[in-house]
């Protein structure tokens, strides 16, 4: 007993992604709570796919006593103009409430691709600014992920650019390794952000270097990342996870890993790997089991 609360202590800042997982929302969440796991990252798809309706997966998850690290995800928001704004501002709104219905106080905004947005970054910036605005009332902040194939904003540099120049409290960054590795886009530039303003780390590796094109970026990330010390960029992921842990960034990392063979392996499988994962990064390069002074935490004998 004494070990598992050991491990689970050490585990407390990492979560699981349902994405990850195969069938059905209650059995997801047993398996990470199985596994140690404290929270979990959920998606839409798990409320509005849920047989009882959006809201009874909420109280599904509230049940299960797993905290949700944040709600994902908003899609194309910014950037547009006329009706194609005023439709996206109706389903960003829709999007807070569902998020807000789960106790979530996160909501995960990726940058646009889309053809019909402005590429101007003031014009970007204004319609965060308004997203951040819209989620005040509802007590949620939004994390701005840099997609690897956003149009504009492909990279964490650019976000957190757009993000500064939004000004909004409530309006921060989410950092993902993958499409820092696929955009390899240098780490140098991460000390120059607030660790305040960082709301989300979502962690995955790949099973090869290289990803020249959008085209490719897309294929691997939605269908073959694999859990850190799994892939074939664990150097740079230790650097990236060193690089924030001396910043002073606190917060929660999530597992965001796509994998077609992942949703055809059964759960605690699965699970494991994921836990395998989160103590390497917790113990051999985080070293949170390790005496911090004054304080009585110590890995249980």
């Amino acid at each position: 007993m004494n070990d598992r609360r050991s491990m689970e202590e050490a585990i407390r800042g990492f979560g699981m992604d349902t994405i990850t997982l195969a069938g059905p929302l209650q059995a997801k969440l047993q398996a990470m709570k199985d596994a140690g796991f404290s929270q979990v990252m959920l998606k839409a798809n798990d409320l509005v796919g849920h047989p009882g309706g959006w809201k009874a997966a909420a109280q599904e998850v509230r049940e299960s006593g797993l905290r949700g690290t944040g709600f994902q995800v908003l899609r194309d928001f910014e950037g547009l103009s006329g009706h194609l704004h005023e439709y996206k501002v109706d389903i960003a709104k829709t999007m807070l409430e569902m998020c807000a219905e789960l106790g979530c106080d996160v909501l995960l905004a990726c940058s646009s691709t889309s053809a019909h947005a402005s590429q101007d970054l003031d014009h970007i910036a204004r319609d965060l600014r308004k997203l951040a605005m819209l989620a005040v009332p509802h007590g949620i902040r939004i994390a701005y992920e840099g997609l690897s194939w956003g149009r504009t904003i492909n990279e964490y540099t650019t976000a957190w650019d757009v993000v500064n120049r939004a000004d909004a409290p409530n309006l921060g960054v989410c950092i993902d390794s993958y499409h820092i590795l696929a955009a390899k886009t240098p780490l140098d530039a991460i000390q120059d952000l607030d660790p305040s303003k960082i709301f989300l780390v979502q962690l995955s590796d790949f099973m090869w270097r290289e990803t020249p094109t959008f085209e490719e970026r897309m294929a691997t990330a939605r269908t073959y990342r694999v859990f850190p010390r799994e892939g074939v960029h664990t150097a740079e992921l230790i650097d990236l996870v060193q690089k924030l842990d001396s910043l002073g960034y606190a917060g929660d990392y999530s597992f965001e890993v796509f994998n077609d063979d992942f949703v055809q392996m059964p759960l605690p499988m699965v699970a494991e790997r994921a836990r395998k994962s989160a103590l390497w990064l917790a113990d051999d390069i985080l070293r949170r089991s390790l005496p911090l002074p004054n304080q009585l935490r110590l890995r249980a004998r």
